[in-house]
Order: C-alpha cells, then structure tokens, then sequence
C-alpha cells in the first residue's frame, strides 16, 4: 500500500447541505463520499419549525442522535404507534429496520447530531409512503 492510498484523518466542516430522502435537508459531514468512511457516518440536521420527514427506515443500520437545541417529535413503530419527544442535550438511539418519522412542530429550530453505522448515509434509506398518513402534524 502506498502513502497516497493510506487512511488518513480529517477534518470536515458542516457547510454544504444536500437534501435527504426522507425529505430534510442535512449539512454533509463525515461518510464514505467525504472522508472514505468504512462503517459509519455522522451529519448535523437543523429542522425548521413544521418541518416533517418522510416515513422510513434505515435498513441494517443503527441510528443515533443527539440533540443540540430545540425538540423533535419522533413516531416510531411497525405503524408508527410510538411516539417520543427528544429535547436538547438528550440521545435517541433507532435499531435498524425500526419505521420512523421525525418532525419539529415548535416554533424554533431544532439541531441535531445524527450518526449511522451505514458510511454512505443514504443507501440504507427506505421510504415508506403507506405510513406518512398515519401522523398528522
């Protein structure tokens, strides 16, 4: 293996946003696609007040969040018949193939540190449509 093709560390700083599947936008932050990531991925999410995920999940990778401000509603379940409220400073952790939808139905932001054991973020992504009328917010 030559220098040039050996893991190195970075540094990445969140400034370049894409829009995710699940129909919220995330400021890229470490993956594959960023730094060559092998098994895990981590991004900041700022929510808008009334924004709204679509239903999915995550398949074969595990989900956890830290919330930095703000609060997020999160259903979850085969029917999305849980529901949880995560505030700032607490962790959520979502096992894989577990449907859920996330949504910020206050009037501020809501930030928050999402990391995945699925390095290239969006692969694993799996919408599932014949949930998103099971919430109303």
């Amino acid at each position: 293996m030559d220098a040039s093709s050996k893991p190195t560390c970075h540094i990445v700083k969140p400034g370049h946003a894409y829009d995710g599947k699940q129909g919220l936008s995330y400021f890229q932050g470490i993956s594959a696609e960023t730094v060559g990531s092998k098994g895990i991925c981590m991004h900041l999410l700022t929510m808008p007040p009334g924004a709204r995920a679509k239903a999915h999940l995550h398949e074969n990778h595990e989900t956890a969040i830290y919330c930095l401000s703000g609060q997020a509603h999160t259903w979850y379940g085969d029917r999305l018949e849980h529901h949880v409220i995560l505030h700032a400073g607490e962790m959520f952790y979502i096992p894989a193939g577990v449907p859920h939808l996330p949504a910020n139905l206050s009037n501020a932001p809501c930030s928050a540190i999402i990391a995945r054991t699925d390095p290239n973020e969006q692969e694993s992504v799996v919408l599932l449509p014949e949930l998103d009328g099971l919430v109303e917010v």
